[in-house]
């Protein structure tokens, strides 16, 4: 890898351009609580590599979605590891972003200057529920269903735009194919496409303004 690397550099020059990312000193008042937002990043990561060989063999369709989720899970090789993988990181990177932020918010990292970065960070809090709410539809079985339509009911509660947003969810009054495609299609474009584009900004103002100190 490294002589892969050294060709790569010697024609584009990628050295100055890694260390004005990664080189950086690290502040001294870094604890062990400042890595739950590295450990949420891999964790995502992790979900991408995860989710895009379940796409593989996965079918979005109330006929074949769960005959695919059994055939992942005892068909195809490691397909019962990795979709573990994929279910227990949806899990923990919910509680990984919610403990980034509770020590954001208890040390006053959210004040000013970096008011912009906290809102990403909402917004990227929003994202995770919105991937786990989605996700759990897709297996299709009983327990998946009606979580979902206990879900959709409580987003139709919402008062002014509740019927709107539950046949928003649904595609219809009704949960079915539709609603399980649409879940799918933003399990795997829409929210992926959020979430990139609040991360870029959130690691962006992270670098440029540097870890908050405690105040």
């Amino acid at each position: 890898m490294s002589r892969v690397f050294e060709w790569v550099d010697e024609r584009l020059n990628l050295r100055p351009l890694w260390r004005s990312v990664a080189d950086h000193a690290v502040p001294a008042h870094i604890t062990f609580w400042h890595c739950f937002g590295g450990i949420t990043f891999l964790l995502m990561l992790m979900q991408v590599v995860t989710g895009i060989f379940l796409t593989m063999y996965y079918v979005p369709s109330p006929d074949h979605a769960y005959a695919s989720v059994e055939y992942i899970s005892q068909q195809v090789m490691f397909g019962r590891l990795i979709r573990g993988m994929h279910r227990i990181g949806a899990s923990a990177a919910v509680i990984t972003v919610v403990i980034h932020m509770m020590r954001v918010y208890f040390q006053g990292a959210y004040k000013k200057p970096r008011e912009l970065n906290w809102i990403a960070g909402v917004g990227l809090l929003a994202v995770v529920l919105g991937f786990g709410f989605t996700g759990y539809l897709l297996p299709w079985d009983q327990k998946a269903y009606w979580a979902t339509m206990v879900g959709t009911n409580i987003a139709a509660s919402v008062p002014v735009v509740g019927s709107w947003v539950l046949r928003l969810l649904r595609g219809g009054t009704d949960l079915g194919a539709v609603t399980l495609t649409r879940f799918f299609s933003l399990h795997i474009w829409i929210l992926p496409t959020l979430l990139f584009t609040l991360l870029g900004a959130h690691l962006f103002m992270v670098r440029r303004q540097g870890v908050a100190g405690p105040f």
